[in-house]
């Protein structure tokens, strides 16, 4: 489904679920105020029950904090895993104002800003997940340009190949969702993708 916020940024979100299984092992959550869009996206470690549980948990705590910069985010993230199965974890700022883009992650989750200049800028993970353990992150700013588009997706989607010809020309938000779904669809594991025009 389509969603618009404050006339700033459109997105689409998708999810499947592992086959087999009832819960899925991937959670996002995403809002926006009038100074800025915030999104997380988590994939729990394997896939069921214990899965959910540990990316629901670093949903929930983003929902609560999201104010905070990413940084602060991650640390509160890592924090709640403790106990729990781990999850790879991406999170994103966008700051309406001053068009500056800020992305952290820890693990196998994949991200790409494509400018309508033809730039695409794919910011290296750190390897790993999160876990409650001591961690390091890597917290990277990129100044956006207007009509930009983001993908960033789990593991579940790791098949997706030329991210810059998905994301390049004037299609809408929609037509680039479709065609994920319909080239790159995978029932063996929990699969999300969301994909954004900053306007």
């Amino acid at each position: 489904m389509i969603q618009q916020f404050k006339d700033k940024i459109e997105l689409y979100a998708y999810q499947t679920i592992k086959e087999g299984k009832i819960e899925c092992g991937d959670s996002y959550y995403y809002t926006a105020t009038d100074e800025y869009f915030v999104c997380v996206l988590a994939d729990g470690l394997g896939s069921g029950q214990y899965a959910h549980e540990a990316s629901a948990a670093v949903v929930s705590v983003v929902e609560q904090h999201h104010h905070e910069d990413v940084d602060t985010l991650m640390k509160y993230c890592n924090n709640i895993l403790v106990q729990k199965r781990g999850a790879a974890v991406s999170i994103f700022k966008v700051y309406f104002e001053t068009r500056e883009f800020v992305y952290s992650c820890v693990g196998n989750i994949r991200f790409f800003l494509y400018a309508s200049n033809g730039k695409l800028t794919y910011p290296l993970p750190v390897t790993g997940y999160l876990s409650g353990k001591p961690q390091v992150f890597h917290t990277q700013r990129f100044v956006y340009e207007p009509e930009s588009k983001f993908l960033i997706y789990s593991d579940g989607f790791d098949n997706i190949h030329g991210a810059k010809t998905i994301l390049k020309g004037y299609r809408s938000v929609a037509a680039i969702a479709e065609q994920i779904k319909n080239e790159y669809a995978n029932s063996m594991d929990d699969a999300t993708f969301i994909v954004g025009s900053l306007l």
